[in-house]
């Protein structure tokens, strides 16, 4: 008899479990699926193109988990020498896409037909202006501006005073002449003037890119010179701005602290070298700040100047350092469920209007915000002095619509001419054949 009922006892104890287990596994995913009805969590991804704070970015991930406790997120970085076209195209093509990808603006419309409409979303009315050109299709937002960055010659103050002999004033670089003096006096103060980073992402999308938005302040005229050089017009070698930056550029070579070896430099070695005081110069953006931090000797005490073209003052360029939306994240709708969807727009609008999003865009990761609504002043001396030109109208548009292999292709040819294995024919004439080749 108590064989009997302990049988019993266990067969309904069996019954209980299997209904139990049946009514979790039909539990619809990402909705209530547990004791008093919390949410399951939805899984997103991040493709990180900014290699410079991937480790901000995780850190954010986790303090955004404890707004959003429903929600993981992962980042993912996109590797070294590999574009985030590449990167996203390739995770397309497995099937796998990211939920948010991190872009170069001109890639964004490349991925139309596969990432959100944003249109609706409330940070649109927040956005700073024009930081939403070039995203823009058909009356449709396709995304998210992250940040506003600019380049230039990032200067370490305390090796310009020591070489002015008092307080280095930057509005004293005008023109190129200005540069060499300035080359020459640290020089003669016993260190190395500059560094430049061989990178071809550097002198490609960047150094380079200055040739095109130097041209004129009006960017349709920019875009219209772009068009000639499509279609075989541009004339480089006749060029007064590209002349004058390749001018600067060979300046620049001879004052190289790497001039011996010019291509072995890598990118940390830039912040290193100039935070430390070994160089003066280094031709970089405001991205930089974190890595420069990290050995600053100088108690914080960086800013920019532009890189002059000519040795007269008035010529547009010579005041001017590139700024402009640098990364914008897109939504991917091809693979990510409605859930996955809402995490990521949570996410956005996380760094927009809540305390710590702010906090990360801000003071973490060193960026400045394409929102008005963020109050947030930049504590890091190179956001300050891209706030400052900015606010005297110091700047010229950066480049965000270049092609998405400009920077490998022209960056080599950068290279070549760098390391003194090609001249300045040869660097025109690959510049104006890859322009041709552009459809």
């Amino acid at each position: 008899m108590k064989r009997r009922k302990r049988l019993s006892a266990w067969i309904l104890s069996l019954a209980l479990v299997t209904t139990v287990t049946a009514c979790s596994s039909s539990a619809p995913q990402g909705n209530s699926a547990g004791a008093g009805g919390t949410s399951k969590e939805v899984k997103i991804t991040l493709l990180n193109s900014k290699g410079e704070i991937q480790q901000q970015l995780e850190e954010a991930a986790k303090t955004f988990k404890t707004d959003h406790p429903d929600i993981a997120m992962e980042i993912i970085p996109v590797p070294a020498g590999q574009s985030p076209f590449e990167k996203a195209s390739a995770l397309y093509a497995s099937g796998n896409p990211a939920t948010i990808t991190m872009l170069d603006p001109s890639d964004v419309i490349k991925f139309k037909d596969r990432i959100a409409d944003l249109s609706g979303e409330k940070w649109k009315a927040d956005a700073v202006d024009k930081s939403l050109d070039g995203s823009t299709l058909d009356g449709k937002v396709l995304a998210f501006p992250l940040a506003i960055e600019g380049f230039g010659l990032i200067y370490n103050k305390a090796v310009l005073d020591k070489a002015a002999g008092g307080s280095f004033d930057p509005s004293s670089v005008k023109t190129r002449q200005d540069l060499e003096q300035l080359m020459g006096r640290i020089k003669a103060a016993g260190t190395a003037p500059l560094v430049i980073s061989p990178m071809d992402w550097s002198l490609g999308a960047h150094y380079l890119s200055l040739a095109y938005s130097a041209q004129s302040p009006d960017t349709a005229k920019v875009a219209a010179w772009i068009e000639e050089l499509k279609a075989g017009k541009g004339g480089l070698a006749n060029n007064k701005v590209f002349g004058g930056l390749m001018d600067t550029f060979d300046l620049m070579m001879k004052n190289n602290i790497d001039e011996a070896s010019a291509l072995s430099g890598t990118y940390e070695r830039g912040p290193e070298l100039l935070g430390k005081g070994e160089v003066g110069l280094w031709f970089m953006g405001n991205w930089a700040w974190p890595q420069i931090q990290s050995f600053d000797t100088a108690g914080g005490q960086y800013g920019f100047l532009p890189v002059p073209l000519s040795d007269n003052p008035e010529d547009f360029g010579n005041s001017q350092i590139a700024a402009a939306v640098s990364k914008r994240l897109v939504l991917d709708k091809e693979k990510s469920t409605p859930e996955q969807l809402a995490a990521a727009k949570t996410f956005l609008n996380w760094m927009v209007y809540e305390e710590k999003g702010q906090d990360f865009l801000v003071n973490k990761a060193s960026l400045i915000p394409a929102f008005k609504n963020i109050k947030l002043e930049p504590q890091d001396p190179l956001a300050k002095s891209i706030k400052d030109y900015i606010a005297r109208g110091k700047t010229q548009e950066a480049m965000g619509t270049l092609p998405a292999d400009h920077w490998a292709k022209n960056g080599a040819a950068m290279q070549k001419y760098l390391s003194k294995t090609g001249d300045r024919a040869e660097l025109i004439k690959d510049i104006e054949s890859y322009w041709k080749s552009v459809k």
